[in-house]
C-alpha cells in the first residue's frame, strides 16, 4: 500500500562544504495531490531542498524518499526515471531563447519520449492552451512578456504530465496581475492533473491563497513551523508572526551583528 506522502525528507542535513551547513536535520512529508508552499527568507535552504528532491545533490546525512524509493544520485537509471516523473519551473523560466514558444514546450517531449511529431504537436498545443497561450505558439521568446514567459515555462514543466511539479520562486519579478495569473494556474493545474506541487517562495499572500500546507524555514535550514495557511496566519510564535506579517524587526534582526558603534568610530565610551 502506498504512503500518503509522495516525498519524505528524513533527518536530512546538507552543506556545500564543511564550513557552511545549509540544511540541519530536516524532516518533512509532502502529501500526494496537495500544494505545499515552502516559505522563508533568502538563503534559508528552500531551493537546496528542491535540488535534493530532484537528485541534483545528495544529502550529507539522512534520506530522501520518493514514492517509497530511496533516492541515490549515483543510480543513473533511477535518476532518469525520476526526472520523467517531475516537472520543474525554474526561477525566471530558464527558457531557450533561440527557440520558439512551441519548440520550448516540445523540448522535453522530444528528449524523453518516442512520440510521433503529430502527437507532440497536439500535446504542446494542449499544454499551451492550458496556460492561455496557444495563440503564442509561433512567437520567439524575445517577443513575449515576463509573465507570458513564466506561463510558457509552466507549460513546458507539465508537458510530460508529471506526478510532482516543483516551482522555484514562481512569482519573482512579476507584476500583480501576472502574479495572480501564475498563482491561479498553479492551483488549477494541481487540481486538474492530480499532481503534487511544491512551491518555494517568499511571497506570503499568493502562497497562503493557493496552498494546502505551508512550511516556514529560517536561516540555518531550520523548520520554524508548518501547518495549514490559516494556522500559520493565526500563529502567535514571534518568528512566524514576523515573517507572515512582514514586520521589519523581531526575532530576525534588522541589524547584522556588529560591535558597539562607538568602537568602530573610535569614540571614547
Amino acid at each position: 500500500m502506498k504512503s500518503d506522502a509522495l516525498i519524505e525528507i528524513d533527518h536530512v542535513s546538507f552543506g556545500y562544504d564543511e564550513r557552511r551547513s545549509i540544511l540541519n536535520d530536516v524532516s518533512l512529508r509532502f502529501m500526494r495531490g496537495k500544494v505545499t508552499a515552502i516559505l522563508g527568507g533568502s538563503g534559508c535552504g528552500k531551493t537546496t531542498l528542491l535540488r535534493l528532491i530532484g537528485g541534483v545533490h545528495a544529502a550529507t546525512k539522512g534520506r530522501v524518499v520518493f514514492d517509497g524509493e530511496l533516492l541515490d544520485i549515483r543510480n543513473k537509471a533511477q535518476m532518469y526515471g525520476l526526472r520523467r516523473r517531475l516537472g520543474m519551473l525554474f526561477q525566471f523560466g530558464a527558457l531557450f531563447t533561440d527557440l520558439t514558444v512551441f519548440e520550448n514546450v516540445a523540448f522535453p517531449l522530444r528528449e524523453h519520449s518516442d512520440l510521433p511529431e503529430a502527437m507532440i504537436r497536439d500535446i504542446v498545443l494542449m499544454k499551451l492552451n492550458a496556460v492561455g497561450l496557444r495563440g503564442a505558439a509561433s512567437l520567439r521568446i524575445s517577443e513575449v512578456s515576463g509573465g507570458m514567459a513564466r506561463r510558457i515555462a509552466l507549460a513546458r514543466a507539465i508537458a510530460l504530465d508529471p506526478e510532482l511539479i516543483m516551482y522555484d520562486e514562481p512569482f519573482a519579478g512579476l507584476d500583480l496581475i501576472s502574479m495572480g495569473v501564475a498563482a491561479k494556474l498553479i492551483r488549477t493545474l494541481n487540481d486538474t492533473t492530480g499532481a503534487t506541487s511544491l512551491v518555494v517562495s517568499h511571497d506570503v499572500p499568493e502562497c497562503m491563497a493557493i496552498s494546502d500546507w505551508v512550511v516556514l524555514m529560517a536561516a540555518g535550514g531550520r523548520i520554524v513551523a508548518q501547518g495549514t495557511p490559516a494556522e500559520l496566519m493565526a500563529s502567535m510564535d514571534p518568528e512566524v508572526r514576523q515573517f507572515v506579517r512582514g514586520e521589519p524587526d523581531g526575532p530576525v534582526k534588522f541589524h547584522y551583528p556588529a560591535p558597539e558603534i562607538a568602537a568602530d568610530f573610535g569614540v571614547a565610551p
